[in-house]
C-alpha cells in the first residue's frame, strides 16, 4: 500500500506563503504604520506639515484628535491627525537640534 505524502507536508507550502506574505507585506506595513502614529505623536507648533489631500500648512494649534494650520496670510484650517503624511520641517530642525531616532 502506498500513501500519499504526509499532512505535514502538504501544508509546508501553505505556511511558506504566508511567511513570504508577512515578511513582505504586513511587517513592512506594521512598521510603516508606528513610524506614522509616531511623527503625529510627535507633532509641535511651528512644524511644516502636508496633508493626506497635498494641503501644506504650519501647525499653529494642536487639539487632541486634530490640528489647527495656517495655510495662507490669516488663513488657518483644522484638519484630523491622522491626515497629517509628512513633517517637511520641525522646530527642532530649524534650531539645529537633532530629533530623537527609535
Amino acid at each position: 500500500m502506498n500513501q500519499g505524502p504526509s499532512p505535514l507536508f502538504s501544508f509546508f507550502p501553505i505556511l511558506l506563503m504566508f511567511l513570504v506574505f508577512y515578511f513582505l507585506l504586513i511587517r513592512p506595513q506594521q512598521k510603516q504604520q508606528a513610524r506614522h502614529q509616531e511623527m503625529i505623536k510627535n507633532l509641535s507648533k511651528n512644524d511644516e506639515v502636508v496633508t493626506s489631500g497635498g494641503i501644506h500648512g504650519t501647525v499653529v494649534g494642536l487639539k487632541e484628535e486634530s490640528v489647527l494650520l495656517r495655510v495662507a496670510e490669516n488663513v488657518k484650517i483644522e484638519v484630523e491627525r491622522s491626515a497629517i503624511t509628512k513633517v517637511q520641517k520641525s522646530r527642532t530642525e530649524e534650531q539645529g537640534i537633532e530629533p530623537k531616532r527609535g
